[in-house]
């Protein structure tokens, strides 16, 4: 197995903003996710996609519904739907992210046994990979820790944190970094998944073909960089394949956090960070 290093000059092959012809020409997406508890995950998800694409459709709980109505005021180019309406804007959406922010409390791990609220993360989640198998997914969050492996949609992508990982393949991801490229490239080929880790040196595979992209700093191990990234690859997704959405999304927010630390140490969170992307992928583009 050959592992290949995904750089700059890599991150520039993005189609995401190339033939921009008419207002839905850089895609649709829908973004589902939050709960009364977590409901920071998906913003910073929404802040790091909706900037990408045509059309962003956001769906929250309807209880969680203020924070969107609130964060209008800073950003007002998407859509909040409601859950029973969710079937028509998947059906026209290019790319689904579900899971940041959502509920999946568990009673026993590793049997997938959760309490009310995983069991009804775990539901709305099997019923709408059941009806859109085809549609390009990236699951993230909770959504991957309520589910079992083969019932996610083939072809999609998936980013678990260690934690989620082992939750879902049933083995710890390896610490060799040798190692771990061959377990991701065995468990992408096996499942017919693209698999992102987020480490040092995160590896993304889809069975076929593995890279690695190296960077970033200790920065990223705060609470929400991983809904950045997921946000990321629901963005670039739109217009490029999974694999290198998947890498162009790590790639650029490991740049964003060294300049963050650069400027401020590691005195940053994903707030930070969500907000500074915009800029260093202009910096990237123009060098």
């Amino acid at each position: 197995m050959v592992v290949k290093k995904f750089g700059l000059k890599n991150f520039l092959e993005s189609n995401t903003f190339l033939n921009i012809g008419d207002k839905y020409s850089t895609g649709q997406i829908t973004i589902i996710g939050g709960s009364n508890l977590f409901h920071g995950a998906p913003i910073l998800a929404l802040k790091a996609a909706s900037r990408m694409v045509s059309m962003t459709y956001f769906s929250t709980p309807v209880e969680d519904k203020s924070v969107a109505d609130k964060i209008k005021s800073e950003i007002s180019s998407f859509v909040w739907i409601d859950r029973k309406d969710l079937d028509s804007y998947i059906s026209k959406s290019d790319v689904v992210l579900i899971g940041p922010g959502l509920m999946r409390s568990h009673v026993r791990e590793q049997g997938f046994v959760c309490d009310f609220t995983g069991e009804e993360t775990r539901k709305m989640s099997l019923l709408l990979f059941r009806k859109f198998p085809n549609k390009k997914w990236v699951v993230d969050g909770g959504a991957l820790q309520v589910v079992k492996v083969p019932d996610i949609p083939k072809g999609a992508v998936v980013t678990p944190n260690k934690k989620e990982f082992e939750m879902m393949f049933g083995e710890k991801l390896e610490e060799d970094y040798k190692n771990r490229c061959e377990q991701v490239f065995k468990l992408s080929n096996k499942y017919n998944l693209i698999i992102l880790t987020k480490d040092s040196v995160s590896i993304v595979s889809n069975g076929k073909e593995t890279w690695s992209i190296e960077g970033g700093n200790e920065g990223l191990v705060k609470g929400g960089m991983g809904d950045v990234i997921a946000g990321l690859t629901t963005g670039f997704l739109a217009k490029n394949d999974a694999l290198f959405s998947a890498c162009a999304a790590s790639f650029l927010v490991k740049k964003t956090a060294e300049k963050l630390a650069m400027e401020r140490s590691y005195m940053f969170n994903a707030d930070d960070l969500v907000n500074k992307v915009p800029k260093i992928y202009k910096e990237l583009i123009n060098s």
